[in-house]
């Protein structure tokens, strides 16, 4: 069994929703390809923050652009996601991290950022139920949350409303290449003729890159999550711990989730992998000393995740060199649900017209397959790479559409 697509888009989390949605959105059919469920791993396992703060500098203009795009997305998808724009606390409980969040702050607020440093008292007037542990925090008012199932959910809804077709429990096999041009995918159900493909894999991004003999300095990290039974309305902002120890936030259905890694540091077995049924607890237990009003709350149910981590924390976006027609979507290292909407924009926009409108440049393949001294070909233009891209045809074509 054989078809044809536009674009082949490996990935049904919320970057490959985003991502088609925005291609149909402009005319093209693509073809969503993913192993289990719409959502069904990173994307439904995440915390839900749209968050600008704390981010590495060079995301900061995609992160400011996506929560404009995201105060929109209810209007944009028709469909409510739950978003809430009441900021962002990043707590210090120590002298040490005090100073780090400063410098931080400083460098945030010089990129353009609305963020400040705020004492106790000053926390207190915006949060009354943070600990007495706590001494500072930074606080971002255009910081805020979503539901990320809704978000996925409705990207996936109006992409097949506008002609996109996803093809889930389906596992993509190989990708097809003459003369290093991508021609196909195949997968353990059908082959698909394409001449573009996104690899949206999320964690399973290097081993699709290795399809394509490309690799990635990507490797699995562990997280792990909980929900509460839902209490009466308490705060409504985003919470994070300075050092990223854990984040939460109270969902407007009034339970809260908390999510993070501490708990893996004391807990790990020889083999390397952490003792899950640790980290639960010691979530729990740092969230009770950080706010103690929820002490007592019952905890209805866990879960883990796995978050592609990037050797250098960034994400790789963009065409390659090496392999006409392949396009990176990948590696956003734990911080990508608050980018997706800029994310689907951008790189519907490289596939059709060879450009962003944001740069995209600091986060090429090139920057790991290149040597120091060499020049990756994207600097120039924004986007790698140029040459490698077919947008030309793609005009052509919509102009028969």
């Amino acid at each position: 069994m054989s078809v044809t697509a536009d674009t082949v888009i490996i990935g049904g989390g919320v970057m490959g929703c985003s991502i088609a949605y925005n291609l149909a959105k402009e005319g093209l059919k693509p073809i969503v390809v993913e192993k289990s469920d719409i959502g069904g791993e990173a994307s439904g396992s995440n915390g839900g923050g749209v968050r600008q703060s704390a981010r590495n500098l060079k995301e900061m203009p995609l992160a400011m652009e996506s929560v404009k795009l995201y105060e929109q997305l209810h209007d944009e998808l028709g469909m409510d996601v739950e978003y809430v724009q009441k900021g962002n606390l990043r707590l210090c409980t120590t002298e040490e991290e005090l100073e780090n969040m400063r410098k931080s702050v400083e460098n945030q607020k010089a990129a353009g950022l609305d963020l400040e440093m705020l004492d106790r008292k000053q926390i207190l007037e915006i949060n009354p139920y943070v600990g007495e542990k706590v001494i500072g925090a930074s606080y971002c008012p255009t910081d805020g949350h979503a539901n990320p199932f809704l978000v996925t959910y409705a990207y996936y809804k109006r992409a097949k409303e506008l002609g996109v077709q996803f093809f889930t429990h389906e596992e993509v096999t190989d990708i097809r290449l003459r003369k290093g041009k991508v021609i196909g995918v195949l997968t353990n159900k059908r082959e698909i003729h394409t001449d573009v493909v996104v690899n949206a894999a999320g964690v399973a991004g290097r081993e699709v890159a290795n399809m394509v003999d490309l690799d990635l300095p990507l490797r699995p990290v562990f997280s792990e999550a909980l929900i509460t039974e839902p209490c009466s309305p308490l705060f409504p902002q985003m919470i994070g711990h300075a050092k990223g120890l854990f984040y939460g936030r109270q969902t407007v259905h009034g339970s809260f989730f908390w999510g993070g890694f501490v708990g893996t540091e004391n807990f790990i077995y020889r083999s390397g992998k952490p003792l899950f049924h640790f980290i639960g607890p010691a979530i729990c237990k740092m969230v009770e000393e950080y706010f103690p009003i929820l002490k007592g709350l019952n905890v209805i149910r866990t879960w883990s995740g796995i978050i592609a981590m990037m050797s250098d924390g960034l994400p790789v976006l963009g065409f390659t060199e090496e392999v006409a027609g392949f396009v990176f979507a990948t590696g956003f290292s734990g911080h990508g649900f608050g980018l997706a909407p800029i994310i689907g924009k951008l790189i519907s926009e490289l596939i059709l017209d060879c450009k962003t409108s944001l740069p995209i440049n600091e986060f090429c393949y090139g920057r790991f397959s290149h040597e120091e001294t060499e020049e990756c070909a994207c600097k120039a233009e924004g986007a790698c790479t140029i040459s490698s891209a077919i947008c030309p045809y793609k005009r052509e074509w919509l102009k028969s559409v």
